[in-house]
């Protein structure tokens, strides 16, 4: 996938110039300077939540390290013509999350909310492992069903459903059922 090293590249860039060492920038975003490193170096994608937590950390929106390209005007995507963005995994390198993210407006400029179109794949395992970042997320379903584990409490949305959730309560979104599912999301993170 074409944008998995330019998102480290971009973090490595913009910590940089902010003049700040790799265990300084770890150090205010909470993560493990390992992970920081595999991150900027070998292109491994961080999670939605960890990739929030640098972007607080160096001042800058989440869609800084998700733009392709800046456009003033509005950003049209055809249907059919998102192109796929990222697929965000976690810190567990045994995490069974299948989330394949189609940015809905890479070329826009200064967005302050992130459209998707996610896929989700079917999981083979029941162990969901949640995670929290800060913000909201505003979630429909297009096709099939998921099944969102939300704090203490689980939610089954069906094609035409709609939640709208703060992101800081822990939480993980996977597909309900043995088949997959597709949703609208579109998530807003403060700077």
């Amino acid at each position: 996938m074409k944008n998995q090293k330019s998102v480290g590249k971009k973090i490595k860039e913009f910590r940089e110039f902010r003049q700040l060492s790799r265990p300084d920038l770890a150090l205010q975003a909470n993560l493990d300077e390992a992970q920081l490193q595999l991150i900027e170096e070998k292109g491994n994608v961080p999670s939605l939540g960890i990739l929030i937590k640098i972007s607080r950390a160096l001042g800058v929106r989440i869609g800084t390290f998700l733009d392709d390209q800046e456009t003033i005007g509005p950003a049209l995507v055809n249907a059919g013509q998102a192109e796929e963005s990222l697929s965000f995994s976690t810190k567990d390198e045994t995490s069974r999350e299948h989330l394949n993210f189609f940015s809905l407006a890479q070329a826009k400029a200064g967005r302050h909310m992130e459209p998707f179109l996610v896929e989700i794949e079917p999981a083979e395992e029941s162990d969901y492992k949640l995670s929290s970042h800060e913000g909201e997320e505003f979630i429909y379903v297009l096709e099939g069903s998921i099944e969102i584990n939300y704090g203490k409490e689980v939610y089954v949305l069906k094609k035409g459903d709609t939640i709208y959730l703060d992101s800081v309560v822990a939480h993980n979104i996977h597909a309900a059922g043995d088949e997959g599912a597709k949703m609208l999301a579109v998530i807003y993170t403060p700077i």
